[in-house]
């Protein structure tokens, strides 16, 4: 199969700014295509990430540790917050406004944000499954718990069983 147009003509242009600068307002993810120098430029990831936030995948380093880029790209899909560096990984604003977009994204948080109630529980509920990444400590809470039950049922295998004797927890599973 060829390649479409869209694609050949990013390839040829691989070192022209301006026209990446429009392209990616419509077609965020060719910035692939792009040199370092243009994937390295803010002005041009920001409007990227704003329109699809999977464009992150393709920014420099130096802007995959940029609050700013980050914020935007997992505002836009949270599931994006994969590509942060390890630092943001930790950064507790840019992990929950992922987590509320994408809960699944606990996976990828710090341990320390694993044991942030607040995390975990905007990250259950979203998809309660990932309870099993939180830690320990938190699956023994009842708030979490409760978070996670409410989103699916189909948690209750990481909840700690000392909260299953719990009347409002009982009220829940069944």
């Amino acid at each position: 199969m060829p390649e479409p147009k869209e694609v050949i003509e990013a390839r040829e242009k691989t070192n022209d700014r301006e026209y990446f600068k429009e392209l990616v307002k419509t077609s965020p993810l060719l910035i692939e295509w792009a040199n370092d120098e243009i994937r390295n430029d803010k002005e041009i990831i920001l409007e990227a990430v704003e329109v699809d936030g999977g464009a992150l995948e393709f920014a420099s380093d130096r802007l995959k540790d940029d609050k700013e880029v980050l914020l935007k790209a997992v505002s836009q899909a949270g599931w994006t917050a994969c590509y942060a560096s390890e630092r943001l990984k930790d950064d507790k604003d840019v992990m929950i406004t992922a987590a509320k977009n994408d809960g699944q994204i606990l996976y990828y948080a710090s341990q320390k944000l694993r044991d942030d109630k607040e995390m975990v529980i905007a990250a259950v509920s979203q998809k309660a499954i990932i309870l099993k990444y939180a830690s320990q400590r938190l699956r023994k809470d009842k708030d979490v718990a409760i978070a996670a039950l409410n989103q699916s049922k189909k948690c209750l295998e990481y909840i700690d069983k000392s909260l299953l004797e719990d009347d409002e927890i009982k009220e829940l599973i069944n």
